[in-house]
């Protein structure tokens, strides 16, 4: 599977735009966690700088890294469904800066406008399809007797 859409390659620039309309800067030291599996999940973040990297827990074991995400990726995607709590933990692997996003604001965004939202839940759906199976690809290497038997 590809690497999972980025906001450039998967939003209009019209809806680009009305998002960064709203963005605050955020940076991250390497190290920091962005947030935690279980977590609540009240803002997103699409990397400009740096690479982070989501994380699930295993019970009796460190958390595997699933995948390492770079500029113009999104951070996050558990904010776009209820109930809104983080499905993966991220940390920051280098410093990272990153456009922040509050979900409520954006959630109202995409019910105020049907077109816009359509739009952002299919983002948000593309990079859970790509995250999905990179968890499942990363989880069959770590723990499968024969690995996921194909590329990674």
């Amino acid at each position: 599977m590809n690497s999972a859409p980025t906001m450039t390659a998967a939003l209009p620039a019209e809806h680009r735009e009305r998002l960064i309309q709203i963005a605050r800067e955020a940076s991250f030291e390497a190290g920091t966690r962005l947030f935690e599996e279980g977590g609540r999940a009240d803002r997103f973040w699409v990397v400009r700088t740096g690479i982070v990297a989501l994380d699930l827990h295993v019970p009796g074991r460190r958390a595997p890294v699933i995948e390492s995400l770079g500029h113009g990726e999104l951070i996050g995607w558990s904010w776009h469904f209820a109930p809104y709590v983080w499905q993966l933990g991220a940390e920051a692997l280098h410093p990272v800066r990153a456009w922040e996003y509050d979900a409520v604001a954006v959630r109202a965004m995409c019910a105020q406008d049907p077109e816009f939202g359509r739009s952002v839940a299919t983002w948000v759906g593309r990079v859970v399809a790509h995250r999905l199976h990179a968890t499942r690809v990363r989880l069959l290497d770590l723990y499968a007797p024969y690995g996921s038997g194909g590329p990674s």
